[in-house]
């Protein structure tokens, strides 16, 4: 009775910490969106804003909109007619620096990472739940102590919340925050097999940004096979007579469900007609669809602006001859898509990881990628924060990360505006970053595989003592 009444005012005690950290970060966010609207000028910075993101762009083809113009006239707007009508309204007065518009997006943002991050935190438990199932079926003690001592939810959850990354990213009035909660809706409406909602989200995620296209795999593996877990290999080591099989398939599914990856696509396909429509209806008087395509996903795989930002790609097709362009830009997008099927093959078993891994890439390679896009990835890795416990180079990236993301403005002030510095110093943190962010991704996946090794042979010891 009192080790009942002490977990329950430790697991408490958990909670109201988890909660006051939560409604810390928010009120933090709130103060310095009231306080510093002008001061914290993040909205210019190239590593928040890109010309899919930006804010003021976004302004700029609502203008264009209310003066009977197709939002996409001239090079400014890029992004989504329906992110027009939704925040549009709100940029009414702000197509500068106007204060009720950068507040009324600013907190419309501060809500969307709110949201993101109790999303994180429900995915986060539901793999903690189904983790502890398994490893009580297989007997892992070791293993079962840490992941029980741990919630990995509250962790992820915080780290979205509290990364410098998301923060700086919600005052830069950046709408990556509400592609980022798309992409965590996906993930939570597949994690808890709500078909429709996983469809959804996936359908307007990429709809937004294009690259969260490649998660239909995962996707698709969490609704028809359910969450993480070890290999099936390793649950077939555990049987010992026909009860014990029972129960081992009963806690670890894997037959694949057709059923709900139709459905899931069938759903999807109802959703992307239904955005087109409304797409469609909101430009009817413009140029159509076949402008949006252009200047979006067009856009988008042409690598047309050539700004700074803190991707590689820019810097590329800056020097590269336009002979070769053609050929390079399909060498770099087809490069994603060259890893997908191994890393699907591999990290069958563990679709979540396997979303966190593909959404590391594409932010790494992506056309114009944003620290927002960071903060999204670096939230997700707390989930694994039990498995991946043993992963190495952790201070190293973690200085690398915040070394790149200091020097970065450093380095464009130095070329931008004091004119003693030139593009190299600006893409070699570029470059830096890209290295760390490619280093995070290797590491992860090897320890993950490292944690899977780890289990099968403390598994197979636990099968040999019961032989």
């Amino acid at each position: 009775m009192e080790k009942s009444t002490t977990a329950t005012k430790k697991k408490h005690q958990k909670e109201t910490w988890f909660w006051r950290s939560a409604v810390s970060s928010i009120i933090i966010r709130i103060i310095l969106i009231f306080y510093f609207p002008n001061s914290l000028n993040f909205s210019s910075r190239p590593e928040v804003s890109t010309p899919i993101t930006s804010l003021r762009r976004l302004a700029e083809g609502y203008w264009l909109k209310q003066s009977s113009i197709s939002p996409y006239a001239g090079s400014m707007y890029h992004g989504s007619p329906l992110l027009l009508s939704v925040l549009g309204p709100l940029t009414i007065d702000n197509r500068g620096e106007g204060q009720p518009s950068h507040l009324l997006c600013g907190l419309a943002f501060v809500i969307a990472d709110f949201i993101t991050a109790m999303l994180i935190r429900a995915i986060g438990q539901r793999l903690q739940v189904a983790d502890i199932q398994s490893l009580k079926l297989l007997g892992a003690g070791q293993f079962l102590k840490i992941s029980e001592n741990f919630q990995s939810g509250d962790v992820a959850a915080l780290v979205y919340l509290w990364n410098p990354l998301t923060i700086i990213t919600c005052l830069g009035c950046s709408t990556s925050p509400l592609e980022n909660l798309m992409i965590v809706l996906s993930l939570y409406g597949a994690c808890m097999r709500l078909v429709p909602l996983a469809a959804f989200g996936w359908v307007i995620a990429s709809h937004l940004s294009l690259y969260p296209v490649i998660l239909v795999i995962p996707l698709v593996l969490l609704i028809g096979c359910g969450l993480d877990t070890p290999p099936q290999k390793l649950f077939l080591q555990q049987t010992h007579g026909d009860d014990h099989k029972e129960t081992s398939e009963s806690l670890n599914p894997r037959i694949f469900s057709w059923r709900r990856a139709v459905l899931f696509f069938l759903w999807a396909t109802a959703w992307a007609f239904y955005v087109l429509v409304l797409c469609g209806l909101s430009l009817k008087e413009y140029s159509g669809l076949g402008e949006m395509f252009k200047r979006t996903y067009g856009f988008i795989l042409s690598v047309e602006d050539l700004s700074p930002n803190i991707g590689v790609l820019w810097y590329f097709f800056a020097e590269v001859f336009d002979f070769f362009r053609d050929f390079f830009l399909i060498v770099f997008h087809i490069n994603i898509l060259f890893m997908v099927l191994p890393l699907a093959v591999r990290l069958h078993h563990r679709p979540c990881f396997l979303a966190f891994v593909y959404i590391a890439i594409s932010s790494v390679l992506k056309s114009y990628p944003s620290v927002g896009d960071s903060a999204l990835y670096l939230g997700l890795l707390g989930l694994f924060v039990n498995a991946l416990a043993d992963m190495q180079f952790s201070f190293f990236l973690f200085s690398g990360y915040l070394g790149t993301l200091l020097l970065s403005p450093v380095m464009h002030n130095l070329w931008i505006w004091r004119g003693t510095g030139n593009a190299n110093f600006y893409f070699a943190t570029a470059m830096a970053y890209a290295c760390f962010q490619i280093i995070l991704v290797v590491e992860s996946v090897s320890s993950m595989l490292k944690h899977d090794r780890a289990l099968k042979q403390d598994t197979t010891t636990v099968a040999k003592k019961l032989q």
